[in-house]
């Protein structure tokens, strides 16, 4: 004996596909809200900055570090020339003093060569800064995206959930005044099929978007109203109200 409810009862099984079907949706627009909102290519955006930063801040440092051996090159020369210098002046022999002027000239070539490269690298020091300051402020404007993007997803996470539960409230109370057997059935061809009950409107059933043949027409008209029938199309439970233009 097939399954009987009377039909305001079968009714309401429409509110309980509208119910599971706002459920599903919010589910899945919980499972895609981080690429909709652009969270993991934010992430792999900031990390990649990040990466360069590093990068740059490890070239800063190995330019710094030249710099520190040119300026130590540079004292180091000076000095040299100073101690020369002094030896110049407290000689009296002729010969000594042309070997001093002579490695004065070197040293003071020396010194020259080694301020040029210095300047050099004070140059490339520059502009290192300027590229790490520049990459400083592009994580700082990532971050700020990512930031926003990771409230957004905890304000609108908490919507889809806070709109799960008042559906599920809701599902909950349509199940409690619908006959056990009307439920199992819904369940089992929601489970089947993935839709529990479709609308019979104007000749279409809603499950399927499908015009029912006039031969399926006639066989639910000659249905008693409180029968329950099946789609033929979409196999779930066909609703009938005063639209489904019997």
């Amino acid at each position: 004996m097939g399954v009987t409810a009377p039909p305001e009862l079968q009714a309401r099984l429409l509110d309980l596909a509208a119910c599971d079907l706002a459920i599903q949706r919010a589910a899945a627009s919980l499972r895609s809200l981080p690429e909709t909102l652009h969270i993991p290519t934010l992430e792999a955006a900031v990390e990649e900055i990040k990466s360069r930063r590093h990068d740059a801040m490890i070239e800063k440092e190995n330019i710094q570090a030249e710099l520190t051996r040119a300026e130590s090159d540079v004292t180091l020369v000076e000095a040299r020339i100073q101690k020369d210098d002094e030896r110049l002046t407290h000689t009296s022999s002729v010969k000594d003093a042309q070997g001093l002027e002579h490695e004065l000239e070197s040293l003071r070539k020396r010194r020259s060569d080694l301020e040029d490269i210095e300047l050099a690298i004070m140059e490339r020091l520059e502009q290192a800064d300027i590229v790490l300051a520049g990459l400083i402020a592009e994580l700082a404007t990532a971050d700020e995206a990512l930031t926003e993007a990771r409230a957004q997803y905890t304000a609108q996470s908490a919507a889809l959930e806070a709109e799960t539960a008042t559906q599920r409230a809701t599902r909950e109370s349509i199940v409690a005044v619908l006959p056990d057997d009307l439920c199992a059935l819904y369940e089992r061809q929601r489970e089947r099929y993935g839709v529990g009950a479709s609308h019979l409107r104007g000749g279409v059933s809603s499950a399927s978007g499908v015009a029912l043949t006039e031969s399926d027409l006639q066989d639910i008209r000659r249905a008693a109203p409180e029968e329950v029938i099946m789609c033929p199309d979409s196999n779930a439970i066909l609703v009938r109200t005063a639209e489904s233009g019997l």
